[in-house]
């Protein structure tokens, strides 16, 4: 007689394999955000041309950015869950990216001393196998103090935010340019905004919050 299967074989499903999450850029901030969701993630860098297109909203520039580097990156591995992201400053609907050098940072912030500025920052998810896709738009009004030029030359020469939309880090030195920062994600100012990253995330089917060794 053949014995019964035990209830710990009855109840027994087979696993799904956890897919690999990538993040398709090599910003240190944004990698430093995602860390905080404690889930292993990959980064490779994201082949995209960044020009903004004629008559280009900043909040358009910013969503195309973010799911044109999810998709360079998804294309290369199809099973991966990948994340894309990209940050533009908009200053009265004047696009505002990368300083890249110091002269060009020292025109941006002096663009926007005394100004309103929305960091539009727009994030991507993309899984080609399983046809997911979703794109959200953080915007995040910042307004700068009245600043210097001697407080403008200071600062970046003390922090150098040259690989910053808008010239300025507010988690570092930074935050003495601002007045008030209006935003609902404390994150999405720093470069990935993660509330909405997390929504997207367990949408695609990466698991969050799971105990050590769990099965997801």
């Amino acid at each position: 007689m053949t014995p019964a299967p035990s209830n710990d074989a009855r109840t027994a499903r087979p696993s799904t394999p956890a897919r690999r999450l990538i993040l398709g850029s090599t910003s240190p901030y944004r990698r430093e955000l995602l860390s905080r969701l404690a889930v292993p993630f990959d980064v490779v860098s994201p082949e995209v041309d960044e020009t903004p297109r004629i008559g280009e909203a900043p909040a358009q520039l910013a969503r195309r950015l973010a799911l044109a580097k999810a998709r360079a990156v998804a294309t290369n591995f199809p099973q991966a869950v990948v994340i894309g992201s990209d940050q533009v400053a908009d200053l009265n609907g004047l696009s505002l990216g990368k300083p890249g050098n110091h002269e060009r940072a020292v025109v941006q912030l002096r663009q926007m001393r005394g100004q309103t500025v929305i960091f539009q920052t727009a994030v991507a998810v993309v899984c080609m196998q399983s046809g997911f896709e979703e794109v959200d738009l953080a915007a995040v009004k910042v307004r700068f103090r009245k600043l210097g030029d001697d407080e403008i030359e200071n600062y970046l020469r003390a922090e150098q935010p040259y690989d910053c939309a808008g010239s300025a880090k507010s988690e570092g030195l930074g935050i003495a340019l601002l007045e008030s920062i209006n935003n609902d994600d404390p994150t999405a100012l720093v470069g990935l905004p993660l509330m909405r990253t997390c929504r997207m995330l367990r949408a695609a089917g990466i698991t969050l919050l799971s105990l050590p060794g769990a099965t997801p």
